[in-house]
């Protein structure tokens, strides 16, 4: 369905048209015309989908209404912006800002502002004092800003919280809490996020007014036009060898490689730059400028790989990025769906390569379990894996049910090295062989509150533990004591002789 039909202003059609797109995506057509009723939304969206766009253009459409019912506003007096608009990194606030211009470029004097930590204060102060009307912030500088009385968000009308489930595993929810409490209450607000349970629901639950949910995509989905593949590694040099590998084919046009750490992302660019590679490392350890510069090379094809840690995951639009590749596993499952949304853009394919040792096993059940997929596994030709891989789940035995005594359930933990579990009760033999029978408890006695002595289940059989009494003792199974201690003799401090002297004169 063409853009026409949602409802948008001329001018935005334009920027739309002369941006190269001529139909809309599913979640473009089902939130922006709510959106520019004014209801308040609750969006799930997978990356890639068109989401930015999808609030961008009622943002803008709601500048334009206003301006054309409003007087016009006093010099001298700071009204602030119309549309506040939260992210959770940098890199995703300026995606987001870059496109709020794309869209509006035939929105006459618009004016865009975007507070990020990382960048000096100064030119943020002038900005917010200057007519304002969007305002792209990350929470943690922007309550700074408000705590100062440099930002004024009285005359806000729409709050947008993108990525609002990334904001809250950031630690944002005071902050965010707080932003709102600046807002009029009156505001409409339109919150972004992959899941709204726990406490993303019970925050959208406080910020928005009977919303309505629009679920277009989910982390369930198969990501059709991105090929995944696992591949393992025996271990850290059998995993560059593979690296080194994908990143030398021709089909690769650019790559992210995920790195778990900053260091690691570091080292591995310095790596791969020494071999000749055009690299740089981004993570959040860099400077603001230096951030920038990575990513404005990588758009216009100066790096072909970008070595990047979870931060990056969630800002980085790149058509031409053909590769994903997990070099390291990220800490959340959810984030492996983040990264790999990196490639496959723009109607294209993507590939995304995971590289895993045996430690991470555990990780990669888990990514599984979360997208309910499993990642096919790849062989290199040359490059084998010398160990076996470690099996995802235990097979469900043929002819039983899964349960106690059909076999192991579905995604119960191999045992490495240890002897199965045997359940015990009536009709099991014990393991030693066949033909003995089920053990006998011992009776409680409920008047004397103690176990009843077991009666041997052979009285003809001799267990190798009824041995003949020791000279001085007595058969303590006939009720009979240890024999009395002679008075003088030596006792150590149970009361029991003392040991034989060990050489060297060392007795316990």
């Amino acid at each position: 369905m063409s853009f026409e039909s949602l409802g948008l202003h001329e001018a935005l059609l334009k920027a739309v048209a002369s941006s190269g797109y001529d139909t809309a995506t599913e979640v473009q057509l089902q939130a922006i015309p709510p959106a520019i009723e004014g209801a308040d939304l609750m969006v799930s969206a997978s990356t890639g989908s068109g989401k930015t766009a999808a609030f961008i253009l009622p943002a803008l459409q709601r500048v334009l209404a206003a301006r054309a019912g409003e007087k016009s506003r006093q010099r001298g007096t700071i009204y602030g912006p119309r549309v506040l608009v939260l992210a959770p990194t940098r890199e995703l606030a300026m995606q987001v800002a870059k496109a709020a211009a794309t869209y509006g470029r035939w929105v006459p004097g618009l004016r865009v502002a975007t507070v990020v930590g990382g960048v000096p204060y100064p030119a943020q102060i002038a900005a917010l004092r200057g007519p304002l009307d969007i305002l792209i912030s990350t929470p943690g500088r922007l309550l700074d800003h408000i705590q100062t009385g440099k930002c004024i968000l009285e005359n806000v009308e729409l709050l947008v919280l993108d990525e609002a489930d990334r904001m809250l595993d950031m630690g944002f929810i005071d902050d965010i809490n707080t932003i709102a409490e600046q807002i009029p209450a009156t505001r409409q607000t339109v919150m972004f996020s992959a899941t709204f349970l726990g406490h993303v629901g019970r925050l959208a639950q406080n910020l928005l007014r009977d919303p309505k949910r629009i679920d277009v995509a989910s982390h369930t989905d198969t990501h059709a036009n991105i090929e995944q593949r696992l591949h393992w590694a025996d271990n850290a040099n059998h995993k560059n060898a593979l690296l080194d590998h994908i990143l030398t084919q021709k089909e690769m046009e650019q790559a992210v490689v995920f790195t778990s750490t900053q260091r690691d992302a570091d080292w591995l660019a310095d790596r791969l730059a020494d071999m000749g590679h055009h690299v740089a490392s981004l993570h959040g350890g860099h400077p603001q400028g230096r951030r920038n510069r990575v990513l404005q090379g990588l758009r216009n094809k100066q790096l072909k790989i970008l070595v990047a840690t979870d931060v990056a995951a969630r800002g980085i639009d790149v058509p031409t990025i053909s590769h994903v590749i997990n070099y390291g596993l990220p800490m959340k499952a959810e984030d492996y769906v983040h990264r790999i949304g990196r490639t496959g853009r723009a109607g294209r394919n993507g590939l995304a390569v995971t590289l895993a040792e045996r430690m991470d096993a555990g990780m990669i059940r888990r990514i599984q379990q979360f997208t309910t997929q499993n990642i096919p596994v790849n062989v290199v030709a040359g490059l084998e894996p010398k160990t076996p891989e470690p099996k995802m789940y235990a097979p469900r035995p043929e002819g039983g049910a899964p349960g106690r005594f059909g076999g192991k359930p579905f995604g119960h933990k191999p045992s490495f090295g240890k002897k199965a579990f045997v359940p015990r009760g009536e009709g099991f033999a014990p393991r030693g062989g066949e033909g003995f029978a089920p053990r006998e408890r011992a009776p409680f006695n409920r008047d004397t509150t103690h176990f009843e002595p077991r009666a041997p289940h052979n009285a003809d059989a001799r267990s190798p533990f009824d041995r003949a009494p020791a000279a001085g003792r007595v058969d303590h199974k006939a009720g009979a004591s240890f024999a009395p201690r002679k008075p003088g003799a030596p006792t150590g401090k149970t009361g029991f002789k003392p040991q034989r002297p060990r050489p060297g004169g060392f007795t316990r």
